[in-house]
């Protein structure tokens, strides 16, 4: 699969772009803030109805700005999927595979595979665990229509939980008759999304450990681990038997959404050893190894977007990095990069086919003077 061309109408300070693409490497070049990383997310955009830094779509549109517009055309299995969003504001966004409405967005997901890396991914050694958790989700969701079903099913249960927790509060003699059906959801639905996780987290160590040692070229030992509640209790027993601190606190003290995914390095937790470099090579051998289980678990290989992947690696990580995803076990590419010069000495030396645009405030042209 590919991208063949990508229309912009009025995305952040995108105002306009018509670009034909290459299925090889297509590069973003221009200084920061030129919209190089607008651009990628316009892919990513198209992948998962949203934009990945988590912008309501309000604040999308272009400033002074009604609407904007995506509409990438794809090359997919031998067919081609043309994929249009649209958003005015005030209103209800449109999302449309060739030229027909979706009924639910989610049946979208998982269409259009996609992996991207970029600075903010830090954040998953950085934060708490719900970033971990999303992020399992995502990857899961993009192979499994089921699990993300059952997925949304479990947060709706879990918000009828909570509510019905503060409601109870204000309540002397609460009847538990519906609070019960509630953990009974929570636990057929939490067990399922917990094995699912955890099969995930097994499929993706060996793959993870590979491409770590590959970028990094050190033998540094890395791991990943799944930490989740039901190793201690049942489910939907653990629910019962936290009922009475719940209605204390008002909301859902246990549960898969409780859960959290460990990275190690030298078995110690990465966010308190990692250097920048060892934090950076392990987020990125992370993306590789999902890119690799969702070419296998739903068929196609993804698109990789690189986003200023050279921030904070030294020229060896960078330059191993480039190597491996050029190989042919890796399809379309794209990569943001101020620097020209270097990706142009990157590109020469893997020999796949590119295409280089320049980005200068807002404004994307081809770049036909390769030297």
């Amino acid at each position: 699969m590919h991208l063949k061309q990508l229309h912009i109408i009025n995305y952040r300070n995108i105002a306009q772009a018509d670009l034909e693409l290459t299925s090889g490497i297509n590069c973003f070049v221009g200084n920061n803030g030129a919209g190089k990383t607008n651009l990628l997310d316009t892919i990513y955009y198209l992948s998962f109805c949203k934009s990945y830094f988590g912008a309501p779509d309000s604040r999308n549109i272009l400033h002074d700005q009604q609407m904007m517009a995506i509409q990438g055309t794809y090359d997919r299995q031998d067919a081609e999927e043309v994929i249009m969003c649209g958003v005015r504001r005030g209103q209800k966004k449109q999302f449309r595979r060739n030229r027909k409405d979706y009924q639910r967005l989610a049946e979208h997901i998982g269409l259009l595979p996609l992996v991207i890396i970029a600075p903010d991914d830090d954040a998953l050694i950085a934060e708490g665990s719900e970033a971990r958790r999303k992020y399992a989700d995502s990857v899961i969701s993009q192979c499994n229509n089921a699990y993300l079903d059952t997925l949304l099913r479990y947060n709706r249960v879990l918000t009828q939980r909570n509510a019905l927790l503060k409601q109870l509060q204000e309540t002397q003699d609460p009847n538990l008759t519906l609070l019960d059906v509630f953990d009974q959801q929570l636990g057929t639905y939490g067990t399922a999304i917990s094995h699912e996780r955890e099969r995930f987290v097994e499929w993706l160590r060996p793959v993870l450990t590979q491409h770590y040692q590959s970028i990094a070229s050190s033998p540094e030992t890395i791991d990943i681990a799944y930490v989740t509640g039901l190793s201690r209790y049942e489910l939907y027993q653990g629910l019962v038997d936290s009922r009475h601190r719940d209605l204390e606190l008002g909301y859902t003290s246990r549960g898969i959404h409780k859960d959290d995914i460990e990275f190690t390095l030298g078995g110690y937790p990465i966010r308190q050893v990692g250097s920048q470099g060892q934090r950076k090579s392990f987020i990125i051998a992370l993306k590789l190894a999902q890119f690799k289980y969702i070419e296998q678990h739903n068929g196609i290989k993804p698109i990789l977007l690189l986003d200023d992947i050279f921030d904070k690696l030294d020229d060896k990580r960078g330059d191993n990095l480039i190597d491996l995803v050029a190989r042919d076990a890796f399809a379309q590419i794209f990569i943001s990069d101020t620097n020209k010069q270097r990706l142009l000495a990157v590109l020469r030396r893997v020999g796949k086919e590119y295409k280089i645009f320049s980005v200068a405030e807002g404004a994307v042209t081809e770049d036909n003077d390769n030297q």
